[in-house]
């Protein structure tokens, strides 16, 4: 959530600044709101003065007196006006709160101003795309050949874009995420949770996914609660309404959920593949760090995210998102894509991103630089480290041998108990 304080001293900067993303939103009801509850604010205080004097008035006039009655109906009136204004106050609070959750996040001014990802910019690649003497086959390919991966017994017990892994790729899947987690929490510094997949409205809230995107959750209507899309839902709201210790920060946090999204946007597209599901499995990465810190620590977190292409041997690149391809909450967002040989493509398989205290002032989740020093809101960042069906997919791919055989990576050999081929 954007400060408000800001908004009424700049509006216009603030507009100009969210254009940049594409948005139309307007201004002009926020400020007013605003202008508003400031007023009400300043009358209710007058009038608690008014009040006050009054008070104080009523304690010297004789009670048997006309002078002490018409205090006593002053005081009344002030009574019922305060009420009047209080109620007031409070739906204007409301109303303003409900517009400034609908406003995503300032960009950062050093982001490439675009529409979409076809102007995003290319930072680094690593590694070269491996070469074939034979024309690679796509990973729903390799896996239904293989008779581990079955999409048909998926929609029967499910419906379309749930998918079943057994045998030797199930065990991929579980070595990946073992590999991931052990990379963060040994090499990387990461405490490992394991959270709710299921979490209340406030959390949802509370990392920008509600009420904008409430259409793409799955909700439990009758218990108010939502099946997360992301780990970053419930590992954030840890911290919720709550004050950390300055001298713990950096907090860093990893963790390893299902997912689960309606992908209501996305009708048509990726529709055959492991690319898209309902359901997928996904090693996050959250941290909590100082304002001033938190450009070296988006570095640092996508830095973690890379390492794991890097170790399993994979070809990728580093993207900057333009304005125009940046998540609601997101002020910075590096992307990583793999090579998938099969599609000839390269695919998202990892977003890195800075949330400066969007997310913070909406979950009020703040640190006490000092012990006796006025709370600030903390930065909060988080990515994929990584999505685990798109790893396997670009195993699937990449790894591939002429007679549909999968090579296991090398350092995952030691996670399929010796196993180096999947046939």
């Amino acid at each position: 959530m954007l400060d408000i304080r800001k908004i009424d001293q700049d509006p216009e900067t603030f507009q100009e600044r969210l254009a940049r993303r594409g948005s139309d939103i307007s201004f002009t009801e926020v400020v007013e709101l605003s202008k508003r509850r400031r007023e009400l604010i300043m009358r209710t205080e007058e009038l608690r003065h008014q009040k006050s004097v009054t008070e104080a008035s009523m304690k010297t006039a004789d009670k048997k007196g006309p002078e002490f009655a018409s205090f006593r109906d002053q005081m009344r009136a002030l009574s019922q006006e305060i009420k009047t204004l209080a109620q007031s106050l409070k739906d204007t609070e409301e109303r303003l709160k409900a517009e400034l959750l609908q406003i995503p996040n300032i960009p950062d001014e050093d982001l490439p101003v675009g529409n979409s990802e076809n102007d995003n910019r290319a930072l680094r690649t690593h590694g070269e795309k491996p070469q074939f003497d034979y024309t690679p086959k796509e990973h729903w390919e390799l896996g239904e050949n293989l008779g581990y991966l079955d999409f048909e017994r998926a929609v029967k017990v499910s419906q379309s874009r749930f998918s079943v892994l057994k045998g030797p790729l199930a065990r991929l899947e579980r070595a990946l995420i073992q590999f991931m987690l052990d990379l963060h929490t040994e090499e990387h510094g990461y405490t490992e949770v394991l959270p709710p997949f299921l979490v209340n409205y406030d959390s949802m809230k509370g990392t920008g996914q509600f009420p904008k995107f409430k259409e793409d959750s799955f909700i439990l209507e009758r218990d108010n609660l939502a099946l997360i899309p992301t780990a970053e839902v419930p590992v954030t709201n840890l911290h919720r309404d709550e004050i950390l210790d300055g001298h713990d920060l950096p907090v860093r946090y990893t963790a390893y959920t299902p997912c689960f999204r309606r992908e209501a946007g996305s009708y048509g597209r990726d529709t055959r593949g492991l690319i898209r599901q309902h359901q997928f499995q996904k090693v996050e990465l959250v941290q909590f760090v100082r304002p001033e810190t938190s450009d070296e620590a988006l570095e640092q977190l996508t830095g973690h995210a890379e390492t794991i292409l890097k170790r399993l041997g994979l070809h990728f690149r580093t993207m900057l998102l333009c304005t125009g391809d940046l998540g609601f909450s997101a002020a910075k967002t590096y992307d990583l894509e793999v090579w998938l040989p099969g599609q000839q493509a390269y695919r998202e398989i990892s977003s890195c991103s800075n949330f400066r205290e969007f997310q913070a002032r909406r979950a009020s989740i703040r640190y006490r630089p000092e012990p006796n020093s006025k709370p600030q809101l903390c930065h909060t960042l988080n990515g994929s480290g990584l999505a685990v069906g798109r790893t396997l997919v670009a195993i699937l791919e990449n790894y591939q041998n002429k007679d549909g055989s999968i090579t296991v990576p090398e350092v995952l050999v030691s996670y399929m108990r010796g196993e180096t081929v999947i046939k």
